[in-house]
This record gives C-alpha cells, structure tokens and sequence, in this order.
C-alpha cells in the first residue's frame, strides 16, 4: 500500500490534476476517492461532507483522496482504492473513458456511495443510474421529516431508532430501480412535496454488477453532516462499499 500511495502522488504530481490526500498515513489499511465536481447546482455541504469523511477515515484507519475533476478517474488512479464517493456531484461530470473506467472499476469487486445529489448526475448513462439506484426529479423546501427505517437489524442502519425526525431537503425520483435494498424511507405525511406515497425510500444498498453501492439522499444541508444518526449512517455505508466482507 504505501508504494502505491507514492506512486499514485508522484502521477497526480506530474499531470497537473488537482487531487489531495487528506489524511494519509503508512497506518492506514485502504483508500477511498472522494469526487464532488458540479456541473449544475453547487451545494453548500460539499466541505462539510468532505470533513465529514476526512474524519472517518482516521476513525476507521482508511485514506480519503478528494478531487472535484473527474479527470482523475484513470484505471490506473482506481487501482489504489476500494470505493469512490460522489459526494454531492450533479451534471454530466464523466467523459465517455471515465464511465468506462468506472464500470470496470465496479465489475472488478469495488465499491460506490452516492451523497444527496449523486443521483443528479449523469442522466444519460443507464448504467450510473441503476449503480445509484435513482435519478433525481425535484425536491421539497428544507424542512422537518420523519423517516421510518426500514431494516433496523443490518448493520448499517442498527443505531437508529425505528422512527426518527430530521430537517433536510426531500428528493423525488424519476426512477427508482427495483434492485435496491432499501434502509430508510420516508413518511410523506410529515411534510409537504412529496411524489411517493405509497413507498418513498431515501437510503439503500445493493450488490450491483460484480461490486457494492450505498446511497443516501440525506445531505443537503450543512447541518445534516453535524447530525450522529446521519455520520454513523455514512460511516458504515462507506464501510460497506469499500469492505467486501463487512
């Protein structure tokens, strides 16, 4: 692991493309790659959540690179890491070589999570769409909801109460995949704008194409990345794409 940390620093080095270990350490046992380049609505939370997860990498003894150019999604880049994190991209981010690198990436065993407007990107790619798992439509103010979860004995989602409240910003879906496994979704009757109301789900997992993929659509606010329920949530979710026995 640590020749291939110098190896991957001396490359980013010599293509000019803006990347940065944020914790690094001979200590730590993976890496993961952070992405939050924004073709469309910029959020707010992006340094929140990119503290956010600095943090659970040195809780959890992984490496977290975080780059907002998708240039960086090389084959040879993707070598060294376990998962990739979009972390509140929206818009066509990848060229055609980027989503094939990304496929093959998935196929090979690894790992994705999705933050909040991840399923805001990439609308003309099917596959990206079915790894995510949705594709934003619209969205509700930012106001109080009750989420209900859904499996509260997987170990993603056992710290959580059965019914819990939360203020965030409440996506709608064009597509939802009938593939997901889904963790927590939402009470329609707590709040107003929702399109959903027989089956609104918001956090799911899945085993998708040879790899693993967590989304969440909680994260709009900087808030959201302050709340425990909200960063244990995130943490085991990247536990479980980077990991392939958690």
């Amino acid at each position: 692991m640590k020749l291939g940390l110098i190896l991957l620093s001396i490359f980013l080095i010599q293509s000019d493309i803006d990347i940065n270990c944020l914790n690094c350490s001979d200590k730590n046992s993976f890496s993961v790659l952070v992405i939050s380049e924004t073709k469309g609505w910029v959020h707010d939370s992006i340094e929140s959540g990119i503290d956010l997860i600095e943090n659970i990498g040195d809780k959890n003894n992984f490496n977290v690179y975080h780059s907002d150019n998708s240039k960086v999604i090389t084959s040879e880049n993707l070598k060294e890491f376990n998962s990739i994190i979009f972390l509140n991209t929206t818009g066509d981010i990848l060229s055609k070589n980027e989503q094939n690198v990304m496929e093959q990436f998935i196929k090979s065993g690894k790992g994705y999570v999705g933050v909040h407007s991840a399923s805001d990107t990439e609308y003309e790619w099917q596959w990206y769409g079915d790894l995510v798992g949705a594709y934003f439509r619209n969205h509700s103010d930012v106001v109080d909801g009750k989420i209900f979860t859904v499996d509260n004995t997987h170990k993603i989602t056992e710290h959580l109460n059965p019914e819990w409240n939360i203020e965030d910003e409440w996506y709608n879906f064009d597509y939802i995949s009938d593939n997901i496994n889904v963790l927590l979704k939402l009470d329609e009757t707590s709040y107003e704008g929702g399109e959903h109301p027989d089956h609104h789900p918001i956090t799911w997992y899945q085993k998708y194409d040879g790899g693993r993929s967590f989304y969440t659509a909680l994260g709009h606010t900087t808030e959201v990345f302050k709340d425990e329920r909200f960063i244990k949530l995130l943490e085991k979710g990247i536990l479980y794409a980077s990991l392939e026995d958690y």
